[in-house]
């Protein structure tokens, strides 16, 4: 074991990297930044640390075990290689977008996190032996390294990937309500079904006839999310530009705010199942409202909205109050 023993103090090297990564803020470099360069470099890099796991783990896959001069020529190796990753990914100034920096942060961080689990699950290997552990390792090293070609380019791309994932989380929550609102169906009938008796005699899971007029205005705000999500996409996809710090800043605004409309959507849905407490509701419709309102104005004032953007806009603006009024009304008597 000893020979592996420079395994280790790479290991903690490593570990020590990926703290700073993850916490570390970005240099601002004196030299002008240049995102191609930025893209080459941190391309070559992945490519490297790829190799590099390719050549530790074939060096512990087969007897003889490297020397204890091989492996700490190997752990260096490995340790350069995750070093010159960290050292472009803090290249990546602010400037050029915190939604497209979080997103290649990520991506740094997956790399290295792999490379220390391919060095922990080496550590941990009896000696001469290739296992399936690190097999599955070594190939997560590759996957992550890959990753570098997928990422978004500028900033416009990163904030229309992170608002095609807000999208499709919303799409599934409305589907599943609206599954679950099909007249008549029990939304606990496929997990507590009395087996013995065949039927269940608790109406606290059943929705009322004055439940299922609520949360039809609810599904209505639910609808106007997704559709909302899906506008703002192509506002930005169609207009989004790159180019400056302000144009820059206003989509990472609108990402920020984009983002909470999923975790809203969600809490509004829970709060509609039975047995459904009506001022939980109006609150978290009124809280998913308050943030649809927020993209909305952000979108608005954007330049992703020219005028001829404006239409929709509005006319969600109105079903985001329309649905809420009716919400409101719904749920008056319960106040």
């Amino acid at each position: 074991m000893e020979a592996r023993e420079p395994l280790r103090d790479v290991r903690g090297a490593l570990r020590a990297v990926l703290a700073r990564v993850r916490e570390g803020e970005p240099g601002e470099g004196r030299e002008p930044f240049e995102l191609p360069r930025f893209w080459d470099a941190l391309g070559q890099t992945f490519q490297v640390t790829s190799q590099e796991a390719t050549k530790l783990s074939l060096a512990f896959s087969r007897p003889p075990l490297p020397s204890a001069e091989d492996c700490r020529k190997l752990s260096e190796d490995v340790q350069n290689a995750i070093l010159a990753v960290a050292t472009v990914y803090y290249w990546l100034p602010k400037g050029q977008g915190t939604t497209l920096r979080k997103m290649v942060r990520d991506a740094t961080t997956e790399v290295v996190e792999g490379m220390i689990q391919l060095t922990d699950t080496i550590l941990n290997a009896p000696a001469e032996s290739l296992s399936q552990e690190q097999l599955i390792s070594t190939g997560g090293v590759w996957e992550a390294c890959e990753q570098v070609s997928n990422l978004p380019q500028d900033n416009q791309a990163a904030v229309a990937s992170a608002l095609t994932a807000c999208l499709g989380v919303v799409k599934d929550a409305v589907e599943e309500m609206e599954h679950a609102l099909v007249e008549g169906q029990d939304p606990y009938g496929d997990i507590m079904e009395d087996e013995e008796l065949g039927f269940r005699g608790n109406r606290d899971t059943y929705w009322s006839e004055g439940d299922r007029q609520l949360l039809s205005s609810c599904m209505g705000l639910m609808k106007a999310s997704k559709a909302c999500l899906k506008k703002v996409l192509g506002a930005v996809k169609a207009y989004g530009k790159a180019d400056s710090p302000e144009q820059i800043a206003q989509l990472d605004d609108l990402a920020d705010i984009a983002n909470e409309i999923s975790p809203s959507v969600d809490e509004l849905a829970l709060s509609m199942y039975p047995p459904v407490n009506p001022l939980a509701v109006r609150l978290n419709a009124a809280k998913l409202a308050s943030v649809l309102k927020k993209v909305l104005e952000i979108a608005k004032t954007s330049h992703v909205c020219p005028p001829s953007e404006e239409g929709w806009v509005q006319f969600l603006d109105g079903a985001v109050d329309h649905n809420m009024n009716k919400i409101k009304n719904f749920t008056q008597g319960q106040l």
